[in-house]
């Protein structure tokens, strides 16, 4: 596994080819993922190098299907994943397990193993930290552009509904990253009662 040669050659494909409109899943969502997987798996008592290799790899190659795709591209990912792996001599089983890594992260999430569960919570790391806002209005930008989402007020309904849906996998998030998360849904409650009063 010759992950420092997979690393160069995924970030400067993403630095080079991703949409620029990319405001939330671009080149720096990969690299606050690939630094939280890390994070929260030593947390999680993980040391052995090979396991921290492969999360880190699944971490960096987890939203690679933005390069061809916008929906459903944990699939596209993987097949980039399945072609390129093997030449950085990835085994085939290490290629599985990279691949059900990025699989699991698709929204609803479906982690199967500790280190599904791991990249989950890595992914979605920043619902429960202090930049959630910034990071937040960088997603309601992408899909705007997009015509995925129609306004402001809609955007805070649908924070809210995914917001109270989620739930952290890892013992790390639920301590760390939970609380918070659910002071931001309160505080979305109230700006969308406070703005759009009923009645």
């Amino acid at each position: 596994m010759n992950l420092p040669e997979a690393e160069d050659f995924i970030l400067h494909k993403l630095r080079s080819e991703l949409p620029v409109t990319l405001f939330y899943h671009g080149l720096h969502h990969t690299l606050d993922v690939a630094e939280a997987v890390d994070r929260i798996a030593r947390a999680e008592g993980i040391s052995d190098p090979e396991t921290l290799n492969l999360l880190r790899t699944a971490a960096l190659f987890h939203d690679a299907g933005f390069l061809f795709t916008y929906q459903d591209h944990e699939a596209k990912g993987c097949r980039l994943v399945r072609e390129v792996l093997p030449g950085f001599d990835y085994s085939p089983g290490q290629i599985d397990t990279v691949c059900s890594m990025i699989e699991a992260t698709k929204i609803p999430q479906s982690p199967k193993n500790q280190l599904e569960e791991i990249i989950c919570d890595a992914d979605l790391d920043y619902l429960g930290r202090d930049d959630f806002e910034t990071i937040a209005e960088s997603l309601y930008r992408e899909q705007k552009v997009r015509d995925l989402v129609a306004d402001e007020r809609t955007w805070d309904a649908i924070q809210i509904k995914f917001l109270e849906s989620h739930h952290y996998w890892t013992h790390y998030a639920k301590t760390i990253r939970q609380p918070l998360k659910l002071h931001h849904i309160k505080q979305l409650r109230g700006i969308n009662e406070s703005s759009y009063p009923i009645g």
